[in-house]
């Protein structure tokens, strides 16, 4: 039994030693409806209260329940939020490019980020991110899109018990109850797209990444060879994205 009372007092407390580092006294996230970035709003405001703030930005491709889902979650909690529509800028850019809907969804996610950073620069704070384990582990974001961010509160949360976590919080039932979408186009799934659920998933990847278990043993107990496959090569391809640029060493002499 996870004792989620502890884990939200030490999320707090990284959140304020961290904001403290840089100076600053306020806080931005980006609320997309979905459940990460409403476990992230409510560790903020119950942690920074008035010194936080979200911004919503949906697009031409956004689900009308996405922005329902966060105002109501802004509105139960007490939350200070704005709407920022991207679409002119993703409109813009996009009638010249083909229908790659993939293509469409990263650029979106990036156009979120530059509003989100534009946002922090106004407010003097801090963007503070919202992806989970499973997703960085995955590579299941865009680079310099929703993986970036000043700190990050969940990046070692996997989805599946994320969702306990919502539940201990207070999230509301509408966005607990979704299915997981990043929402970069009508109907957009990342179960469907991934192949598996979350706790599929999550229970493969803790033994891989946790328990430092081989594809042997793994096959042993009885897990999918295909599954242990996807999550090994995903994982392999996608690990770029979460380092720093490399940059080259020179030796002067």
């Amino acid at each position: 039994m996870i004792n989620w009372k502890n884990i939200k007092e030490q999320l707090q407390e990284f959140l304020k030693e961290e904001l403290s580092k840089t100076g600053l006294t306020k806080v931005t996230v980006g609320l997309s409806g979905g459940l990460d970035s409403a476990v992230v709003a409510i560790l903020c405001k119950e942690t920074f209260g008035d010194n936080m703030s979200c911004v919503l930005m949906p697009s031409q491709f956004s689900s009308k329940e996405s922005i329902e889902d966060a105002v109501e979650l802004c509105e139960k909690f007490n939350i200070k939020y704005e709407i920022k529509s991207i679409a002119p800028m993703v409109e813009a850019y996009i009638q010249n490019m083909d229908e790659d809907k993939l293509r469409i969804g990263n650029f979106s996610a990036r156009m979120r980020m530059s509003v989100l950073y534009d946002t922090s620069s106004r407010d003097n704070s801090i963007v503070v991110g919202t992806s989970n384990k499973s997703e960085l582990l995955l590579g299941y974001g865009t680079i310099f899109g929703d993986i970036a961010c000043a700190i990050n509160p969940i990046g070692e949360m996997y989805k599946s018990d994320e969702f306990e976590f919502a539940k201990f919080l207070g999230v509301t039932d509408s966005i607990i109850n979704k299915k997981p979408s990043a929402d970069l186009w009508e109907g957009q799934s990342d179960e469907e797209e991934l192949g598996y659920s979350y706790s599929q998933m999550d229970e493969v990847l803790k033994f891989l990444v946790d328990e430092n278990k081989t594809k042997e043993e793994l096959i042993s107990l009885g897990y999918d060879e295909k599954l242990i496959d996807l999550l090994n090569y995903r994982m392999k391809a996608n690990a770029f994205k979460g380092k720093l640029p490399v940059i080259a060493k020179i030796k002067w002499s």
